[in-house]
């Protein structure tokens, strides 16, 4: 828990970091200092560069929309085993959360309230709730205080969870009854909650 959060507080230092780096950058531009001062056009050369390294790998997408959904097992001492090849022919939503990210649990409340009621009885829908290295354990002291009534399930070491991305969560993965990814999100918006249920809607039928 407290290696996530210092990796998770580590993350937007660096980015408040390069933004400042690129706004000292552009104000140099602005009164065309760089040539007066090339150590500090080669500072903020490397500035600009750090930063679109950052941007590049700020999605750390492994699978999008249109690939396959990857084999994978998922084992849990509370709900059970579940193989990916057991799931063909269904609908499959894939949440993948840690229990101290913030939007995680915004987004999972709202799944507890609208989402999961509505789908749950669905003999062609799955959804797998997954918390990225997080133990059996850790999981259930944890859905103590949060009562979803939905399955969790452990991935301590990453293996299904970094199949899909390298990081930045909560992100959710909508798989068709063909077993391809036909919704691919990262981050959390209340309103986007209404457009994957339609989106589920539309791979039930």
């Amino acid at each position: 828990y407290k290696k996530d959060r210092r990796l998770g507080e580590l993350n937007e230092k660096i980015k408040r970091k390069a933004l400042l780096y690129v706004s000292f950058s552009l104000d140099f531009l602005e009164r065309g200092t760089f040539t007066e001062y090339p150590k500090v056009t080669l500072f903020c050369a490397a500035a600009l560069f750090s930063l679109l390294s950052f941007a590049q790998d700020n999605n750390a997408d492994i699978v999008k929309v249109g690939d396959s959904m990857p084999a994978f097992t998922l084992h849990s001492t509370v709900n059970g085993t579940v193989n990916s090849e057991d799931l063909k022919g269904k609908v499959v939503l894939i949440n993948i959360f840690a229990t101290w990210c913030g939007p995680c649990q915004s987004e999972l409340a709202e799944v507890q309230k609208t989402l999961w009621p509505k789908y749950k009885d669905n003999k062609d829908f799955c959804m797998l709730v997954i918390g990225r290295e997080h133990t059996d354990v850790q999981l259930t002291e944890y859905n103590k205080r949060k009562g979803f009534t939905f399955p969790l399930y452990p991935d301590p070491k990453r293996e299904v969870t970094g199949k899909f991305a390298s990081q930045y969560i909560p992100r959710s993965y909508l798989i068709d009854k063909e077993g391809k990814v036909i919704s691919a999100t990262v981050g959390y918006k209340k309103e986007e909650m209404d457009k994957l249920m339609k989106e589920i809607d539309k791979a039930l039928k």
